[in-house]
């Protein structure tokens, strides 16, 4: 098993809720890390999967399966399948809080569970389980097979580009035709492929909504709608435009990513490093893969934004805490960075201590003497805190 970085921070939540939930995408690795970190905490753990009948059967009668197990730590798969187990989960905890009750897991963020927050807040903990970050993987692979496969487990690991490829075809066909109508959005399959498609297509840049329902006859509200969904299931990105106070017009609309590299590249028909170094998308590919990695490692302790105006000042990337800009980056694909103008402006607006270019592969060095270009693996061993 790859160790996964979140290990310690679910183990420190067990410690003190009653209730852990473990979010993140299908396929993500989930159940096997519930199963390892139940093992961890010393109590005998009970698997229960409730997308499967026999599973299901056991909480015919859930008050007393509970009751029955209370010394045990309860994993329930898909919780998103019986939303109504939260009102009894806050029953069994108010009647007993122990910590490390129950670890719930789901294929969507708690605000698309229905009732899961309402119904046990104070008692629960969410950690979000994202794919293979580049620092869990970093010795047992190389940054392009990770940025060209992305980071879900099958497909990285995946013996066979011809494998990976099915993989994740299965893996799009699946969420299109069963899992996202699960969770609520009934429409027509064909119509969210196009969407997810054209989403791909427009990776990293600024996002038009009219533009984009024009082409899928559909109204603007309605695909703010759709996209909404996607990005509550963990398969999109939109990444807001930083505002700050200066007489300077700022872009106010998002970009868009899908957050997965792998998926990004299997929408639009790239199979290989080779081919994906042939495509237009490549610096868009990039930067998504770049913002994804840091994600995974910041959004506990960062908000995350863009900056841009009509001027022409712009940053890829900005780390904001309490409202303040603490990092301006900027991401490119090249070994041999240079700053735009526009750069330059953008740090100086942002008023940010800690400016970065990041490439795949430069050397670690001072561009000036407040802007530092690196390495993505140099920039989040070395210089993310």
């Amino acid at each position: 098993m790859i160790e996964r970085q979140i290990i310690p921070e679910l183990l420190d939540s067990m410690s003190y809720f009653p209730v852990l939930g473990l979010v993140g995408p299908r396929q993500v690795g989930k159940t096997t890390l519930a199963k390892y970190v139940s093992d961890k905490v010393g109590k005998e753990s009970i698997y229960i999967d409730l997308e499967n009948p026999r599973d299901i059967v056991k909480l015919s009668d859930p008050n007393l399966f509970f009751e029955l197990n209370e010394d045990k730590c309860v994993i329930l798969d898909e919780i998103q399948r019986q939303p109504e187990l939260f009102a009894i989960l806050r029953s069994m905890v108010d009647r007993n809080r122990i910590p490390g009750r129950f670890l719930i897991l789901g294929s969507a963020s708690p605000e698309l569970i229905r009732d899961s927050s309402e119904s046990l807040a104070g008692r629960i903990a969410y950690e979000e389980l994202a794919p293979f970050n580049l620092t869990e993987i970093i010795s047992t692979g190389e940054l392009n097979h990770h940025w060209v496969s992305g980071g879900f487990p099958n497909a990285y690991l995946a013996p066979s580009n011809k494998l990976r490829k099915k993989w994740l075809q299965n893996f799009i066909k699946t969420y299109i035709e069963r899992d996202l109508p699960m969770l609520g959005l009934k429409i027509d399959p064909s119509v969210i492929r196009k969407l997810w498609t054209m989403t791909a297509h427009l990776h990293g840049n600024l996002l038009n909504l009219e533009a984009l329902g024009k082409s899928l006859s559909l109204s603007a509200p309605t695909i703010k709608r759709y996209l909404s969904f996607l990005e509550e299931a963990f398969l999109i990105r939109q990444l807001h435009p930083f505002s700050i106070n200066i007489k300077k017009r700022l872009v106010k609309s998002p970009k868009i990513y899908v957050r997965d590299s792998g998926i990004l590249h299997n929408l639009l028909g790239i199979d290989d490093f080779e081919s994906l170094t042939g495509n237009p998308i490549i610096g868009h590919s990039w930067e998504g893969y770049a913002i994804e990695q840091i994600y995974q490692l910041v959004h506990h302790d960062y908000d995350l934004f863009f900056y841009r105006t009509t001027q022409g000042a712009e940053c890829d990337l900005v780390l904001v805490k309490s409202g303040i800009p603490q990092y301006g980056i900027e991401i490119k694909y090249t070994s041999t960075p240079k700053l735009t103008k526009g750069n330059r402006i953008a740090f100086e607006d942002l008023n940010t201590k800690k400016n970065f270019v990041i490439t795949p592969n430069s050397d670690d060095y001072l561009i000036t003497e407040d802007i530092r270009a690196c390495s993505i693996q140099t920039f989040l061993g070395k210089y993310l805190n």
